[in-house]
């Protein structure tokens, strides 16, 4: 088994979590800008190795796309030609953002450092994660 990476992508900034070599835990691992991800994920890949990318897709609460799909779709594409031999899985990531600033408020979080969105990105690709792992159990 190798290490599975949840990605909660955005115009802005890309949270990303990653396994544990058995894909038990899932771990924040950083907050990449839009703009280096590939750059940083090529990096990651090599000193690392990717079994599996999970994005987050965004949908509404009637299941339809939101807003940020379209973009996220468009990230897809990309991640597939870059690591066009690595599965690619997308997952739901409503509430992610919201259960994020509970988890952070719940766990002591000091409001400043809740109001850095990198935080919250993080923790999102976490609850990614976990999810898609839960859910193949």
């Amino acid at each position: 088994m190798g290490r599975l990476m949840a990605i909660d992508y955005g115009a802005k900034r890309v949270g990303l979590a990653v396994s544990d070599p058995m894909q038990i835990i899932a771990t924040a691992l950083d907050t990449v800008a839009s703009k280096d991800i590939f750059d940083y994920l090529k990096v990651y890949e090599q000193k690392e190795g990717i079994e599996a990318f999970i994005v987050g897709m965004p949908k509404q609460l009637n299941n339809t796309d939101s807003s940020n799909a379209p973009l996220v779709k468009q990230f897809v594409k990309q991640l597939q030609t870059q690591f066009s031999g690595t599965p690619i899985h997308l997952a739901d990531e409503r509430f992610t953002s919201s259960i994020a600033l509970h988890t952070m408020i719940s766990g002591g979080m000091k409001k400043k450092d809740r109001r850095d969105k990198a935080n919250v990105d993080k923790i999102s690709a976490v609850l990614i994660l976990q999810s898609f792992m839960e859910s193949k159990r």
